[in-house]
C-alpha cells in the first residue's frame, strides 16, 4: 500500500527534538510542533519546556513505553476528526530506542499517513566522528541490561561484517566493556558521551583501553565498534564446515546446528539433517 505524505489528510508526524543543544532544532521541526493540534509525548515536563522556548503552547499528552499502547485509541480518535497529531520522546527522534513505534504502527494499520522528519539522532554523529569505517554499520540500540542475554546478544553480533553501534547506560558501561572484551574481542572503539551539549567528549582507542578509562564516565552514552576484520564469512563454508567451525569453538553439536541455523535463516531440522548425513558418510 503506498502512501502520499502530502495529501493535506490527518496526519502523525513524528518530530525529532533536540538532544542537547536547542540550536539543532529544525525549522520545519518547530512549524510542525505548531501545526498540530495535539503531541503526545514522553515526558511532558522536557516537552514544556521545549515548547517554551519556542513560544509554542499546544495540549500535551504523556505517552512512554509503559502507556502508549493505551494511547492509540486517543490518538486515532484526534486523527479521524482530522486533526494532526506530533509524537516527540524526550530527546533525539521517537522510535529510535524511544516511545513511538506503537503509535506509528496504529495509525498506518489506521490508513493514515505517517511522516517522520529529519532531526537529531545521536548515533550518527557518534559515527562520523568515531575514525571508525562507517559502510557498513549496523545500530543495535540498548544491549540487554541482564548480564547472561547481554552476551548471548554480543555473541550473536561478533560475526556480522559491519561496524556496530550501541547506546549503554553510564551505570553498566563497565561491564558492557569486559563483555564486549571478552566475546568481540579487543577491537577499536569509540565511545561519545554527551553529544551536542557543552560537555561533548570522544574517547578513542581499543576496547581495553577503554575498560580501563571509563570508571565514572557519566550522561548520555554511545559505543562505536570497529569490524573485525579477521571475521570468517560463511559464504566459503559448508554447513557442516560452518558447524564444526563452532564445535571447534567450544560448542556442542546442538548448540552448534542452532547457531548455524540462525546465521544462514534455516530451520534446525534442515540444518540437522544435512550435518547428520555428512557425518554419516
Amino acid at each position: 500500500m503506498s502512501q502520499k505524505s502530502y495529501d493535506n489528510t490527518p496526519t502523525l508526524y513524528l518530530i525529532p527534538t533536540p538532544i542537547g543543544n536547542l540550536d539543532d532544532m529544525t525549522f520545519r521541526g518547530v512549524k510542525i510542533l505548531k501545526k498540530v493540534e495535539v503531541i503526545f509525548s514522553e515526558d511532558t515536563r522536557v516537552t514544556s519546556l521545549l515548547l517554551h522556548h519556542f513560544d509554542i503552547s499546544k495540549r500535551l499528552i504523556s505517552s512512554h513505553n509503559y502507556n502508549e499502547n493505551e494511547n492509540i485509541k486517543l490518538m486515532l480518535k484526534y486523527l479521524s476528526d482530522g486533526c494532526d497529531v506530533g509524537v516527540v520522546s524526550d530527546r533525539g527522534t521517537p522510535v529510535i530506542s524511544d516511545p513511538g513505534y506503537e503509535l506509528a504502527v496504529a495509525a498506518m494499520d489506521a490508513g493514515y499517513n505517517v511522516v517522520g522528519l529529519p532531526g537529531p539522532t545521536a548515533l550518527i554523529p557518534a559515527l562520523i566522528m568515531s575514525g571508525i569505517s562507517p559502510m557498513p554499520f549496523l545500530f543495535y540500540g540498548f544491549l540487554n541490561s541482564k548480564e547472561g542475554k547481554r552476551k548471548e546478544e554480543l555473541e550473536n553480533l561478533k560475526r556480522i561484517p559491519a561496524t556496530l553501534i550501541f547506546y549503554e547506560a553510564p551505570h553498566r558501561l563497565q561491564k558492557t566493556l569486559c563483555d564486549m572484551n571478552d566475546i568481540l574481542g579487543n577491537r577499536q572503539i569509540s565511545i561519545s558521551r554527551e553529544i551536542s551539549k557543552k560537555f561533548e567528549e570522544i574517547y578513542r582507542g581499543t576496547i581495553d583501553e577503554m575498560v580501563q578509562q571509563m570508571l565514572d564516565i557519566k550522561g548520555e552514552i554511545v559505543i562505536v565498534v570497529a569490524q573485525d576484520r579477521k571475521v570468517k564469512t560463511y559464504d566459503n563454508l559448508t554447513i557442516i564446515e560452518h558447524i564444526h567451525m563452532y564445535i571447534k569453538e567450544g560448542y556442542d553439536s546442538k548448540e552448534a546446528i542452532k547457531k548455524v541455523a540462525h546465521e544462514r535463516h534455516l530451520s534446525k531440522n534442515e540444518v540437522y539433517q544435512v550435518y547428520h548425513r555428512g557425518d554419516a558418510s
